[in-house]
């Protein structure tokens, strides 16, 4: 049980409905979740109002009601408090109900448009390799030391985030790295949270649906980092033009990572294979399973990181040298016919746009590249007209498919891919609506030491069509063509 005092410490009060100094031992915004003496927050979300839930809250146990409107109705015994901002409320609530944990591990969040999962994903490795025990929030999974959740949100719930943090340090993790996405930061969910340190990776097209315009997106971004602190440190790509504006305001101590630009740390791409890649990162060569100039800047990121933590130079490389994709991130199999399959989570422009850049890089020129590619509904529409034209500008065929419609009609998000083909590479295109069939023609089109990307989905294992989600991997499907082929 929770004293409520203790839980709102720091919390900003309009007006309060009863008694503060009662015993609490829940804290949810769920009223499906609410518990007998539990408190239930009512928040104003896109779709519901948790204000409608106050009553069915009250129901099922809550003693406790946090709203940013009191209802006209008070029950006796029943605390209301009323606030400005129930979001911003929740997480810091949430962050008390459980001792702030954040205070007591080092916790650093990755920020950005691409990169984050990689970044976060191989920091948990490279500190786990280093020897210590270590926690990922990503959005490919949630690790506790090796203890592994399913992740649902890139960005988890202030509570839930703070119940795994809670968990971290009862299992003794020395370090956290979290992917902070821009609607996590926007909702207030990582506030109370006290981090040791921020990374940016880069800003491009992505999630207008949501924040209407690109510079609302930018400056929820840049409020991740005015919110450091001093003891923090603040760590941007200075090569994208965004780099230099996330550091304008942060309390933070502010360094500087890049391929192109001066910096702090520095990295060059002295040799590329589909086997991996050479780097020189701070004078110093090392060969890496990665592949690609977007993962040496990630690579990079890495290494920056590691030294601002305190892990040895050489240590830091030498772990690089060890490390392993991560799931859906240009994760690739090869055919006994010799045709390379890739698998990235590619769904915006500039990220599939570095992925066939990286593919053309290596390629001698006489191999095809078949690229496979859908853009997911319900979400930002701008980017399909611009990702079907990178497809088709860049590959030598382009096949547009279903991504995750959801509530969306396939055929039409279909359309509007097709409306950014330019006249000269319509040829090179074909719409095929069924994933899994587009794959299998991709791999019927194929030849000996041809490419296949299959972009957009990366690690999800599902397809969500008309709001049902069924069982979906590339990587699976990519593998039943192959083998059938073969026979």
């Amino acid at each position: 049980m929770k004293n409520l005092k203790d839980i709102l410490y720091r919390v900003s009060i309009i007006q309060v409905f009863g008694y503060t100094d009662v015993e609490v031992n829940s804290l949810v915004f769920d009223s499906r979740k609410v518990e007998k003496n539990g408190v239930f927050v009512a928040q104003k979300g896109v779709r519901f109002d948790g204000h409608s839930y106050i009553e069915k809250a009250i129901s099922l146990g809550a003693v406790v009601i946090i709203c940013e409107d009191f209802p006209t109705y008070k029950k006796e015994g029943v605390t209301y408090i009323q606030v400005s901002d129930a979001n911003l409320a929740l997480a810091i609530m949430a962050s008390n109900f459980y001792n702030n944990p954040s205070k007591m591990l080092s916790l650093v969040g990755v920020t950005g448009t691409n990169g984050k999962t990689t970044i976060a994903s191989l920091l948990y490795q490279l500190f786990k390799k280093a020897g210590y025990k270590v926690g990922l929030l990503s959005t490919v999974k949630i690790l506790v030391d090796e203890t592994e959740f399913k992740a649902t949100h890139t960005t988890p719930d202030s509570v839930t985030i703070n119940s795994y943090l809670d968990k971290m340090i009862e299992s003794g993790v020395d370090y956290c790295f979290m992917e902070v996405s821009s609607h996590g930061i926007h909702q207030k969910r990582t506030e109370g949270l006290t981090f040791s340190g921020g990374v940016f990776t880069n800003l491009s097209h992505d999630h207008l649906d949501y924040h209407e315009t690109f510079s609302e997106y930018r400056n929820v971004k840049k409020s991740f980092f005015d919110s450091l602190s001093k003891s923090a440190f603040a760590l941007t790509n200075i090569d994208d033009k965004n780099g230099g504006f996330m550091l304008q305001n942060t309390k933070a101590k502010k360094k500087t990572y890049a391929l192109k630009t001066i910096a702090d740390y520095k990295v060059k791409v002295l040799e590329k294979q589909f086997s991996g890649t050479l780097l020189k990162i701070d004078e110093s060569e090392v060969w890496t399973k990665l592949i690609g100039q977007f993962n040496a800047v990630n690579l990079l990121a890495i290494f920056a990181t590691a030294e601002l933590l305190g892990i040895e130079k050489l240590e830091t490389l030498t772990i690089i040298s060890q490390l392993e994709n991560v799931s859906g991130r240009f994760e690739h199999v090869l055919s006994e016919d010799g045709v390379t399959a890739i698998i990235d989570y590619a769904h915006t422009p500039d990220a599939l746009k570095n992925v066939l850049k990286t593919i053309n890089d290596i390629r001698t020129g006489n191999e095809k590249l078949i690229t496979v590619v859908g853009c997911g509904g319900d979400r930002d529409r701008s980017k399909r007209p611009k990702i079907a034209h990178i497809a088709s500008q860049l590959s030598n065929q382009a096949i547009f498919t279903s991504d995750n419609p959801r509530t969306e009609n396939a055929q039409t998000i279909l359309e509007e891919m097709e409306s950014g083909v330019s006249t000269e590479n319509y040829k090179k295109t074909l719409s095929i609506l069924d994933r899994r069939q587009a794959i299998k023609t991709a791999c019927k089109f194929s030849e000996s030491g041809d490419i296949i990307l299959v972009a957009g989905k990366g690690h999800e294992d599902y397809q969500e069509i008309n709001g049902v989600r069924t069982h979906f991997d590339d990587l699976e499907e990519v593998k039943n063509c192959f083998n059938q082929l073969k026979k």
